[in-house]
C-alpha cells in the first residue's frame, strides 16, 4: 500500500476504521505526507470513534501540516449531544484505499500493526487485504466519494466521470457497498445468495459472528443439503459478549453438519467466503448485525476460479492453525457458561 502511495500522481484517498500511531500507522501517514508534498491530492478519512486516539494525537496535524486534507467520519463530540442530534452508534467501517483512479485496495485490515497494540492480549490480528484494477476502482472511488462529501467534504464527484481504465483481467466482481442509508437487509442477503448457491463446498471466516435468521437459516440449509460447509472463527475474541453469542449458535450448527474450528493463533479477522472454490465475498463486513444494519461497510464479489483459489489457499492456512469443535466440547461447557451464552444470545438484535 505505501509502494503505491509512493508512485501516486494524482490522488490518494484512505477510507480507515481503526488507525492507530503505530509503526504501520506512522508509515502510511508518511507516505501520504509524501505524497501531498509532490502535488499529489491526498485526502484520508478515518472514524471518529475507531480512529479517535490517532485523531487526537500529533500524527493528525501532521498530516494536515503535511498538506493532507484530512477528515473525521460520523463525529461524535460530546456524547449526550450527539444522541439529542443523531446516533453515536452509526459507525465507518470500511477500509480503502484508492489511488490514481486506478488502484484499489480492499478488506479487513486496520491501519495499524498485527500486534494491535490497543488490544495485545488477542493479537496478532491476522487480515487479508487484496489490491484491484478496472471497473472495481470506479466502484471503490463511488462509496469514497460519497463518504467523503457526506462527511462535509469538498465536492469531489468529478472524479466519477473520469475515464475507466480498461479492465485485462478475467474476474467477474461487483463492489457490495452497504449502510444505514440503504436497505438494512442488502449485506446479508448478500451473504445468503452466496451461502445458497454453493453446492459442494463453503468455506467462511469471520472474527464476529452474530447472525439474523436469513444468513443462519443459510447456513443450516447448506449443511443439511449435503455442501462440506467450513466455518472457522477465533479462539479467543476481544469481544466477550460477541463469543458468548456466537457459542451459543454451536449446537444448531454442528447438529446440522457444519465443520466448525476454532482458530488459535491470534484474533483471526479476515473475512472470507468462498463457494465451490469459484465464487467469493471478502472485505470489511462481518457476520453480525453490527455489521448488517449499523456500519457502513464494503465487501466485493467475485467470480474467478484462480483467485478463489488464492483465498482458498489462505483459508487452508487458517485451518491448518485451527482447533475443532465437537458436540463433546459444546456438552462440555458448563451450566454457567450456558446461562450466560444463551442470555446474551436473546439481545443479540441490539449488539
Amino acid at each position: 500500500m505505501v509502494r503505491d502511495i509512493d508512485a501516486a500522481v494524482q490522488t490518494v484517498h484512505l477510507l480507515a476504521y481503526i488507525w492507530l500511531a503505530d509503526h504501520n500507522g506512522t508509515k502510511v501517514k508518511d507516505a501520504l505526507i509524501r505524497a501531498a508534498r509532490r502535488g499529489v491530492k491526498v485526502r484520508a478519512l478515518a472514524d471518529a470513534l475507531g480512529s479517535r486516539h490517532f485523531i487526537r494525537s500529533s500524527n493528525w496535524s501532521d498530516l494536515a501540516d503535511g498538506g493532507v486534507e484530512a477528515r473525521v467520519a460520523l463525529p461524535v463530540g460530546n456524547p449526550l449531544w450527539t444522541i439529542l442530534r443523531g446516533r453515536v452508534d452509526l459507525r465507518n467501517h470500511r477500509k480503502m484505499l484508492i489511488i490514481d483512479n486506478r488502484i484499489a485496495w480492499c478488506g479487513s485490515q486496520n491501519v495499524a500493526d498485527p500486534e494491535f497494540r490497543v488490544k495485545p492480549h488477542y493479537a496478532p490480528w491476522v487480515d487479508i487485504m487484496t489490491r484491484w484494477q478496472g471497473q472495481v476502482v470506479h466502484h471503490c472511488q463511488y462509496l469514497f466519494v460519497s463518504d467523503w462529501m457526506g462527511d462535509g467534504g469538498d465536492d469531489i464527484s468529478a472524479l466519477l466521470s473520469a475515464p475507466v481504465e480498461h479492465p485485462t483481467g478475467t474476474i467477474i466482481a461487483q463492489v457490495v457497498g452497504t449502510g444505514p442509508t440503504v436497505r438494512y437487509d442488502a449485506m446479508p442477503s448478500c451473504f445468503a445468495e452466496l451461502i445458497h448457491s454453493a453446492r459442494q463446498e463453503l468455506v467462511v471466516t469471520t472474527p464476529y459472528f452474530v447472525p439474523d435468521d436469513q444468513v443462519l437459516s443459510s447456513l443450516l440449509s447448506a449443511a443439511r443439503r449435503g455442501v462440506k460447509v467450513i466455518f472457522i472463527l477465533p479462539k479467543r475474541n476481544d469481544s466477550r459478549v460477541v463469543q458468548a453469542t456466537s457459542r451459543s449458535y454451536y449446537a444448531d450448527l454442528i447438529k446440522a453438519g457444519v465443520k466448525l474450528y476454532e482458530y488459535r493463533c491470534g484474533l483471526l479477522h479476515a473475512k472470507t467466503m468462498v463457494a465451490d472454490r469459484k465464487i467469493g465475498l471478502i472485505g470489511s463486513a462481518n457476520l453480525d448485525r453490527r455489521s448488517f444494519e449499523l456500519n457502513f461497510e464494503n465487501n466485493i464479489l467475485f467470480s474467478d476460479k484462480k483467485f478463489a483459489g488464492v483465498i482458498r489457499a489462505r483459508q487452508d492456512e487458517f485451518l491448518a492453525q485451527s482447533d475443532p469443535v465437537t458436540m463433546a466440547d459444546v456438552e462440555s461447557f458448563s451450566l454457567p457458561a450456558r446461562f450466560w451464552q444463551n442470555s446474551v444470545a436473546m439481545l443479540s438484535p441490539i449488539f
